[in-house]
């Protein structure tokens, strides 16, 4: 399979489409040793959120690097963020501007039409037909795009990033209400910094089926990788980190859960 889903019964769906760690044999054999590091990948994120199985969410990762294709940029390749450097749907360079093909061997308009075909598509198809399910049993369904980074990554930001970065597209992509209930119980607690669309407004996925009209809410949290995990290779899971992050993470979509169950409404 090209994905990991499993289908839940409450309104909530978990969207991880950077924590894949595979690169097909096809490609790595074109790729700079950097590449197979895969530093920038949203790791070990199904085991953060593993919880989301005993709240009743639908759950789906990605099995392959956003190094093959990047599931969270538009399949045309514009900047999601306009005059700001981004990586492309196909990266060329690492977040550390790392080259990660070797010379003459990045993939051409041809080869990035195909990895669309082959590993984009089949998320975004099982993604949108999750939606349809949730939204005709309950008519309201939350999307949560999960998403981790390192806290310091100077090629976009400078200084250290908020622990926790939510993006609803500056408020269009989910319900007022809905940001307000996640504002709640972020605020509820002081343990970890948080900001509301500030660097991270939302990546393709949240932009695109974020359709607050149509019964789709989306919000994306971009995390500090620091909360819950070594940001140093081997870039270790931190089981006791990780479970101080975990309540409010569970806090959070539960919050989302009620909201969408209580038809949209506070």
């Amino acid at each position: 399979m090209d994905f990991r889903f499993k289908p839940g019964h409450v309104p909530l769906l978990l969207s991880m489409p950077h924590a894949g760690t595979d690169i097909p044999d096809d490609i790595a054999a074109h790729m700079a040793p950097c590449a197979l590091a895969r530093a920038d990948t949203d790791w070990h994120l199904p085991d953060l959120y593993a919880f989301a199985d005993s709240l009743g969410a639908s759950t789906l990762s990605a099995r392959w690097s956003r190094y093959v294709i990047d599931l969270n940029r538009p399949p045309e390749d514009t900047n999601l963020y306009p005059g700001q450097d981004t990586t492309r749907l196909c990266p060329v360079d690492t977040f550390g501007r790392e080259r990660l093909y070797q010379e003459g061997h990045e993939p051409d308009a041809g080869e990035i039409e195909r990895r669309l075909e082959q590993y984009w598509r089949p998320y975004h198809r099982q993604l949108r037909a999750e939606l349809d399910r949730l939204l005709a049993l309950h008519g309201q369904v939350v999307l949560w795009d999960a998403h981790s980074i390192a806290s310091v990554v100077p090629r976009f930001f400078e200084g250290r990033l908020p622990d926790l970065n939510f993006g609803t597209a500056d408020g269009k992509s989910c319900s007022l209400q809905l940001q307000g209930e996640m504002m709640r119980v972020a605020e509820a607690q002081d343990r970890y910094s948080f900001v509301f669309n500030g660097r991270f407004k939302g990546g393709h996925i949240t932009r695109f089926y974020g359709d607050p009209a149509a019964g789709v809410h989306a919000i994306q949290l971009e995390m500090c990788q620091c909360v819950y995990m070594d940001e140093a290779p081997p870039f270790d899971y931190l089981p006791d980190v990780a479970g101080k992050v975990q309540p409010l993470l569970r806090d959070l979509l539960e919050a989302a859960i009620a909201w969408a169950r209580a038809g949209g409404h506070a």
